[in-house]
Order: C-alpha cells, then sequence, then structure tokens
C-alpha cells in the first residue's frame, strides 16, 4: 500500500525539525535561502506533495486559486499557467481556470463562479472588453484576495505582475529602424487594455526618438486580439490601402502575431522585403516560420509564478496588506529573418 511522504519524511532525512521544514516549504522569511533550497531541493527530488486536506482542514481554507485568462490555448496564457501550477502545487493549492474568450459578460460569470467554490484567492488577467470593474473591487473590499498579472486596472489597489511592455515595444520598433524601415506600423489589440497603452507608448517613443512621424493610420486595434482571424485581414488591408504604405510592423500579442503572417500570405506580400515584422510571441518555434519570426518573448512562466507568490502571500498574512507594487519583468528581443 502507498504510504504518502510526509514533513516528518523530510525533517528526520535532513535533520531538520518539522517546524523548520514547515517553515522552509511555506517560503517563510525567518528560514535561510539555504536551508529553504535544501529543503525544497530535496522535496522536489522525493515528489513530496502537501496534503490539501490537511492544510484545509488547518488552516480554514480551500486551497484553491482561481485564475482567469482571455484563452488558455494562446501561447502567453498556457506558460504562465504552467507557471503558476509550478507554485501552488508546491504550495498545497490547486488551481481552477477559466476563460473569458475575451467577453467582459463571461468573466464576470466566471469569476462570480468561482468565488461562489469559495476559492481563496483570483490571479486575473483582464478581458478586452472590461472597462467596469465594480464587481471586482466588491470582491476585493470583502476580503476577497486578487493579484493581476499582464492585463491589469489601476482602480484596484492589488499587487500586479506585468511585463515590461513599453520597453519591449520600443525595442521592437527601434531594431526596425536600425534596419533602414521608415513607415512602420503597428497592429495591437482592445484599446482599452493596459498591455495596449504600455505597447503603443514604446512604440511611439521609438519613433519619436528617431524623427519618424506618427500616424494613426498605421495604429490597428483588433478587439478579440487576432482570436478572430477576419480582424487582423482588415487590418492588414486597411494597411496596405494607404497612399504611403508601411514598410514594417509591430505586432502586439501572439494570435495577432501568427494570423497577420496567413494574412500577408493572402496578399502576396514578401517578409522581410516588402514587410519586417517583429511580434510578440511566445511561440517555441519561431525559428519555423518563413521566414523565421523575429519575436518580443515575455516571461509568461516567471510572470505566473510571481503572481501566484504573491496571491499566496496575501491570503496565508495574519494581518491585512495595505502596501501593494507593480512587478514589472524584463521582456527578450530575439533577432531573425522576418526583419
Amino acid at each position: 500500500m502507498y504510504e504518502a511522504i510526509t514533513i516528518k519524511d523530510i525533517s528526520k532525512a535532513l535533520g531538520l525539525s518539522t517546524s523548520t521544514v514547515s517553515r522552509a516549504l511555506r517560503g517563510s522569511y525567518e528560514i535561510s535561502s539555504e536551508t529553504k533550497k535544501l529543503v525544497l531541493e530535496y522535496a522536489e527530488k522525493i515528489n513530496y506533495r502537501p496534503n490539501p486536506v490537511a492544510l484545509s482542514l488547518k488552516g480554514r481554507r480551500n486551497c484553491s486559486i482561481g485564475v482567469i485568462v482571455s484563452e488558455i490555448a494562446n501561447n502567453f496564457f498556457s506558460q504562465a499557467i504552467n507557471g503558476i501550477e509550478s507554485i501552488a502545487y508546491n504550495r498545497g493549492y490547486h488551481i481552477i481556470i477559466s476563460q473569458s474568450h475575451e467577453s467582459y459578460e463571461r468573466e464576470v460569470v466566471n469569476i462570480q463562479h468561482l468565488a461562489s467554490r469559495s476559492v481563496d484567492g483570483l490571479l486575473v488577467s483582464l478581458s478586452s472588453e472590461t472597462k467596469d470593474l465594480s464587481y471586482l473591487m466588491n470582491m476585493h473590499e470583502k476580503g476577497m484576495p486578487i493579484v493581476f498579472f499582464d492585463r491589469i486596472s489601476e482602480g484596484l489597489n492589488t499587487f500586479k505582475v506585468i511585463a515590461d511592455n513599453a520597453k519591449a515595444s520600443y525595442d521592437a520598433t527601434n531594431h526596425l529602424i536600425k534596419k533602414g524601415y521608415k513607415r512602420i506600423a503597428h497592429i495591437t489589440n482592445a484599446v482599452n487594455l493596459s498591455i495596449t497603452k504600455e505597447r503603443l507608448d514604446g512604440y511611439k517613443k521609438a519613433l519619436e526618438e528617431k524623427g519618424l512621424p506618427y500616424n494613426e493610420k498605421y495604429v490597428q486595434y483588433c478587439n478579440h486580439g487576432g482570436m478572430v482571424a477576419e480582424e487582423i485581414d482588415v487590418a492588414i488591408k486597411n494597411l496596405m490601402s494607404q497612399k504611403q504604405k508601411p514598410d514594417a510592423v509591430v505586432t502586439a500579442s501572439d494570435r495577432i502575431t501568427t494570423c497577420l503572417l496567413s494574412a500577408a500570405k493572402k496578399l502576396k506580400l514578401k517578409i522581410p522585403e516588402n514587410l519586417g515584422v517583429v511580434g510578440f510571441t511566445n511561440t517555441n518555434i519561431p525559428e519555423l516560420f518563413n521566414p523565421p519570426l523575429t519575436t518580443i518573448r515575455q516571461p509568461a512562466f516567471e510572470m505566473g509564478q510571481v503572481a501566484t507568490e504573491l496571491l499566496i502571500k496575501i491570503i496565508e498574512s495574519k494581518r491585512p496588506i495595505t502596501e501593494f507594487e507593480t512587478k514589472i519583468l524584463d521582456t527578450e528581443l530575439t533577432v531573425r529573418e522576418s526583419a
């Protein structure tokens, strides 16, 4: 018969007290980083997993975290969810995932359902339709721990975890300028999303610094972020119908980037000869595109990890946390042949 590994087994093997092992597994500040590393590595080696039932009885928590994203099939979000799970699982929490499919109505219904299932906290990446945060504010005021990641709102005072979106799009645009492109377009997400505003700011800054004019007709917004392929077809046709056609484009998300390549092919646009492309994407195979794709990669896995650690910090804090911060994580530009 299988016997579950316990904290006592770990403490005996490492010659540490059970309380030290327990605190190390919880990430307590009272335990040195060396001891935490020793305990966590050994726990992973022997496949130790906390007993969620015991934790729930002890802490009167359900040991579950609700996660809301626009689409699990999106490379970025699937990697972020892996990061969320990597922390939650080792801390004895299960995650329950819901998709908004960029719908505000679905987002509200899904989050209310998660709350009704008594999750201990919520990790939220807002839908492209979301403008009214009153339902989340109401939950937050009643004590529901909430952490935003990627798509955030300044309207709610809590922890937020994002990529350095402005710098990323600045780097992408600047790279195209250095390669000699002068009429650079930007295909992006819904206008009200935080990531849209941040990436547009970086794009504008790069143009301004190099003395290139900002043309608002070169900016195309996609309300569904590429989940509806026709949006990208319309966006690229709008750009190519301009009197002065753009010679390059910075795309702002996974879906938009991959759909753009398909749309360009339909219009018989050669990349990079007719159109240079730099895209935000977390696909693991950008070098297999034709041509290999120059990309901005976001730290999706790390973002999920950091957001989860912050949420658990709120959940397990003995006193209400009143001071919050926004964590900004670095992105990575990888140059290939599409620009």
